[in-house]
């Protein structure tokens, strides 16, 4: 009992940061198709250090820069160059690379690491980043009074400790191989300007990256400078950088087409084919993102695992990729994308199959089932809203549409008012291996307690031990324990996803030079420049 409590107060402090992530940092798009870049003079690497990279940005400004709250998704992309951690992860490979720390950490022990700080390294303001300004930020992350989520990306670290001027020691609870990576979440700050006006930070972020963020007005632009203070190993190529926030597609495209950008995120399907006719490059990435459905179990019958069954296998999946998403997508065979390196395609994979709906609606005992499904107003989900509902339909599921902005809808999954929820999600943002990923949705969060209300089950509870047993595993031994709490969650369905969705970025190579796409939501300039 004591251990639920506190798993509904951590709930109630964090719910307000999920709905924020999943209304826009987790709001994920993708397409098919891409083009090949020509042979330009983008690809002599003959780059202008004083130009202006322009960039057209599909999501709105909302939220703090202040890396423990950061979650929407500007404000993570803009802090991709505008902060380092000790270790970053970076946003094309999702591997993890040097930011402050000189090297590598240095493996003490199994349970011991100590990692050197760049020397001469400098925050933007032209001060120093001290030891003292890393153990902080590690507090304040593992604090989860004041990170939320982020507090148990890190739950691992046990304590920072000062060894000299130059070098911290970080102690884990446990061995952890995931170490490199997850540290990387720990964005480092200014000690000293975060205590004197932690809001004022949160507007007016200040960090050692490569660009400094000169202003940020909602529904307008970001607008970024060079760092004269870097100096690190990706020190910015441009002079500076301007994001458009351009919600509507037809105003990217449009900016795209002119000229008046020279990289867009979230290019509309249906839009692919006039881009590259236009001389644009096009690339689609398969994403982590995905379109799931979540299961109020407080509410009867959803209580009943063979209802949630139902609903997966009364789901024609072909014609919801085919028709909603134009073909740019994936059926989930598994929690994770088979690109993911911890994919294993689960013990259940539901195909479309209505008669086996309908049959295990009748063991469950449900008759006349009708619902009112929740989804987003998000332009892509909106699409296939419709085909779901018409699926759910067929096998006598009574389906009504509630289509809303997802604050709205949260409020409504918060306070239990809801029955089935139909929505994107995407936490790869800040990390990409399998413990992340589950831990977003079935950790000892908001999810599972007061959204699922699946936290009182001996299900949850199995799936808890193998993800905590995972945590302290490496190798064979820790994909085998994903691939059980894999086969769980696909048997449970307390929340799983319908696809798995591609995500697809345009630009012109004639312009940036290094420029790759990502797979998550967001753009990346770091080690970018325009070309003369």
């Amino acid at each position: 009992m004591f251990q639920l409590m506190n798993r509904r107060r951590r709930a109630a402090r964090v719910s307000a940061v999920a709905a924020g992530v999943l209304a826009a940092a987790l709001a994920f798009t993708g397409c098919s198709g891409s083009s090949t870049p020509t042979d330009t003079k983008a690809a002599s690497g003959d780059i202008d250090p004083n130009a202006t990279i322009e960039a057209g940005i599909s999501y709105s400004l909302g939220g703090s820069f202040d890396p423990i709250l950061a979650s929407g998704a500007v404000t993570v992309a803009a802090n991709w160059h505008i902060f380092e951690g000790l270790l970053d992860l970076d946003p094309v490979t999702h591997k993890p690379v040097l930011g402050l720390a000189a090297e590598m950490p240095k493996k003490v022990d199994d349970t011991t690491y100590e990692v050197t700080l760049r020397k001469d390294a400098k925050f933007s303001t032209g001060d120093p980043v001290t030891v003292d300004d890393v153990i902080y930020s590690i507090d304040r992350t593992m604090d989860a009074d004041k990170s939320g989520f982020f507090a148990s990306f890190v739950s691992f670290i046990d304590k920072a400790e000062k060894v000299d001027d130059s070098t911290v020691k970080i102690t884990t609870k446990y061995p952890f191989s995931l170490f490199n990576e997850r540290l990387a979440v720990v964005k480092v700050v200014p000690k000293a300007l975060v205590e004197k006006n932690a809001e004022d930070f949160g507007a007016h972020p200040v960090g050692s990256g490569p660009y400094t963020l000169e202003s940020a007005v909602p529904d307008d632009s970001l607008v970024f400078k060079k760092n004269p203070n870097y100096n690190g190993t990706r020190p910015a190529k441009a002079a500076g950088m301007k994001w458009d926030l351009l919600s509507d597609p037809a105003a990217r495209v449009t900016a795209m087409q002119s000229g008046t950008i020279q990289a867009m995120e979230d290019v509309p399907y249906i839009d692919i084919d006039t881009l590259k006719n236009s001389g644009v490059d096009v690339k689609s990435e398969q994403s982590f993102g995905l379109l799931f459905m979540m299961f109020n179990q407080a509410v009867k019958p959803f209580d009943d695992v063979r209802v949630r069954q139902a609903f997966f296998y009364a789901l024609d999946m072909d014609k919801i990729i085919k028709t909603g998403m134009l073909g740019n997508a994936t059926a989930a065979t598994s929690f994770l994308p088979k690109n993911n390196p911890g994919y294993h395609e689960a013990s259940t994979v539901y195909t479309y199959d209505p008669q086996k709906a309908k049959d295990l609606l009748k063991a469950a005992g449900v008759n006349d089932l009708s619902i009112t499904l929740l989804t987003t107003d998000t332009g892509w989900v909106k699409e296939v809203a419709p085909l779901v509902k018409e699926s759910l339909d067929a096998v006598g599921i009574k389906t009504k549409l509630d289509i809303g902005q997802s604050p709205a809808q949260y409020q409504k999954v918060d306070s239990g008012d809801y029955q089935v929820l139909l929505a994107p999600g995407d936490p790869s943002v800040f990390g990409n291996d399998p413990d992340l990923l589950m831990n977003w949705w079935f950790g000892d969060n908001v999810w599972p307690t007061t959204r699922m209300h699946w936290a009182d089950s001996p299900e949850y509870k199995q799936l808890t031990d193998l993800l905590n047993a995972a945590q302290r595993q490496s190798g064979d031994e820790q994909q085998a324990t994903w691939n059980k709490a894999y086969d769980l969650i696909a048997e449970q369905v307390p929340m799983y996803p319908l696809f798995h969705r591609k995500l697809p970025t345009a630009w012109n190579s004639q312009k940036l030079v290094g420029f790759e796409p990502v797979n998550t939501t967001g753009l990346s300039f770091l080690d970018v420049g325009v070309a003369k």
